[in-house]
């Protein structure tokens, strides 16, 4: 346990702070929330490092540390507000958010890693809840979309309050920015905020075009 106490310190101060994540409230978090217990047990040794972590028999990864902490960053979440973490594998995103005082809930659609959230939110004595089924229209003051999109994740607006805010890569590789949408009434409009890359979320991906 003191080598990943270590580890995370290290992970806190030589990534996040040098990513320009300087939030108080998500460094604080980054530095209590155990990132090894959202990771198998044979991967605990990558927990701390500056890649994304594929998931073994899912269809989900874990964001680098840097990318997901600067992306709740810039969503500024108040505590007590409703956050979602959606498509966030074991639910380190909706963790984190959970020990700033939100309410965090986890909406993971792939069902071999929501069944590992469940334990790994247990292990790490986290508060989030895991959704079971889609949840109602105008549910989240904020939305932390865990990995990148080719298409804009319409879906997801509808499940925005008024002035509501949504995080999301979009883009593959070196075209791959963070965008932060806000909803106004019932319009929604995004802009760029940093260049990112994440593993993707198949569920967004564009069809293949038809070749003839």
């Amino acid at each position: 346990m003191e080598g990943f106490t270590g580890l995370r310190r290290n992970m806190v101060d030589c990534q996040l702070r040098t990513y320009d994540v300087t939030d108080r409230a998500v460094l604080a978090a980054a530095d209590e929330v155990p990132r090894e217990a959202f990771v198998p047990e044979s991967l605990a040794h990558l927990a701390y490092l500056d890649q994304a972590i594929g998931l073994p028999g899912t269809g989900r990864a874990l964001m680098t540390p840097m990318v997901i902490a600067r992306m709740i960053q810039t969503l500024d979440i108040e505590p007590g507000e409703d956050v979602l973490e959606y498509g966030g594998g074991t639910g380190y995103g909706a963790a984190l958010i959970d020990r700033m005082g939100a309410k965090a809930t986890l909406w993971e659609p792939d069902g071999e890693a929501r069944a590992l959230a469940a334990t790994a939110l247990a292990a790490a004595g986290s508060g989030a809840s895991v959704a079971d089924k889609e949840p109602a229209a105008g549910s989240f003051d904020a939305i932390l979309v865990s990995g990148s999109c080719e298409l804009e994740p319409r879906n997801l607006f509808s499940l925005l309050r008024p002035e509501g805010r949504l995080i999301v890569v979009e883009g593959q590789g070196r075209a791959a920015r963070v965008k932060l949408y806000q909803k106004s009434a019932d319009v929604v409009a995004g802009r760029t905020v940093f260049d990112a890359a994440a593993p993707e979320l198949a569920e967004f991906r564009r069809p293949p075009a038809f070749v003839f």
